[in-house]
């Protein structure tokens, strides 16, 4: 579990001091939650291919502001990144550059202008997450960058609240029977 503020490479970092670790994955700074590390060559091979073979489910808590259009849903967006302004922009229809994202959500509890929502990544991209949900009205509460400023002034939080929370990886050979199990963070998406 990572905390938010911290970047990923930190907490590779400091876990590469006390043992041997290979790095997987990556989560954004202000996002918290589950990131995995293989701790040895083999491992680090098989999850790997798991993660480009995207034999690996993702799931994602967020406090959004706003109603989502349904209860649940799949949406299809393309997303295209700004590098000088460490930016992405995403469009309803495929533009010169961008690249097809697929993000699923269902609401999970709604109070006082806040929706609670779990997220499923079906594609990984840049911000993706808190891009295609400001886009379709439903900023992540923080997001300082993609988010609703006067919102996140008004319930004065400075971090998105946005946990990895749910992680299962679908393994092959020596280390399928790790798929059957679902890694969960100890942290809340909550103000």
């Amino acid at each position: 579990d990572k905390e938010s503020g911290v970047n990923s490479e930190a907490v590779f970092a400091a876990l590469a001091r006390e043992r041997e670790c290979y790095f997987i994955h990556r989560l954004d700074r202000n996002t918290k939650g589950l990131m995995a590390f293989a701790l040895n060559g083999r491992t680090e091979k098989a999850l790997l291919s798991a993660f480009q073979e995207k034999r690996v489910e993702k799931r994602y808590h967020a406090l959004c502001f706003g109603d989502f259009p349904n209860a649940d849903g799949v949406l299809t967006g393309y997303l295209k990144k700004d590098g000088e302004k460490a930016l992405v922009k995403v469009f309803d229809k495929a533009v010169a550059g961008a690249e097809k994202i697929v993000t699923e959500y269902r609401v999970l509890e709604k109070a006082d202008g806040v929706t609670k929502a779990e997220i499923v990544l079906h594609t990984g991209k840049t911000h993706q997450i808190r891009a295609h949900l400001a886009h379709i009205g439903c900023p992540i509460v923080g997001d300082m960058k993609y988010g609703d400023t006067q919102k996140n002034k008004a319930c004065n939080v400075t971090r998105q609240c946005l946990v990895s929370k749910h992680l299962r990886i679908f393994l092959e050979g020596e280390f399928s029977y790790l798929s059957d199990h679902i890694w969960t963070s100890q942290f809340e998406a909550k103000l």
